[in-house]
């Protein structure tokens, strides 16, 4: 059992606390890691199942159907797709660094934008209400 101080948000308005106030995070382990580096491992394979849920709400929520080498294919361009896509949210801003991949590709993949070439020159008209 880990006990975490819970932080108080009114303390700002001068209004204190009459007794401090604690989250208790409880987990069970067969390792024997003392109570920090277990609860450091616990919150690092929440960070993998967020990941795991990111990526079965993109490109995972659609393989095919029972074909091993056709999964394998998929899965290897599911994750080349979804590691480009963080890199270019990561480039764009810090905020979208950390949005989910759906928010990445609806801010700056899906945009309905005009190619015009003159002079050998290639130009990306995007539209004028775009917000980002």
């Amino acid at each position: 059992m880990r006990r975490i101080p819970e932080l108080n948000k009114t303390v700002e308005a001068g209004q204190g606390t009459l007794f401090d106030l604690f989250r208790l995070h409880a987990f069970f382990t067969t390792s024997t890691l003392n109570t920090v580096d277990a609860d450091k491992t616990h919150r690092h394979h929440a960070v993998i199942e967020n990941l795991n849920a990111d990526m079965k709400a993109s490109a995972m929520a659609h393989f095919s159907a029972g074909v091993f080498t056709a999964n394998a294919a998929w899965l290897v361009l599911a994750c080349i797709t979804f590691n480009l896509t963080r890199a270019a949210g990561t480039l764009a801003s810090g905020a979208l660094g950390k949005a989910v991949t759906a928010t990445v590709r609806r801010k700056l993949i899906n945009v309905a934008a005009r190619i015009s070439t003159s002079a050998r020159r290639v130009t990306i008209h995007l539209p004028e209400n775009w917000p980002w």
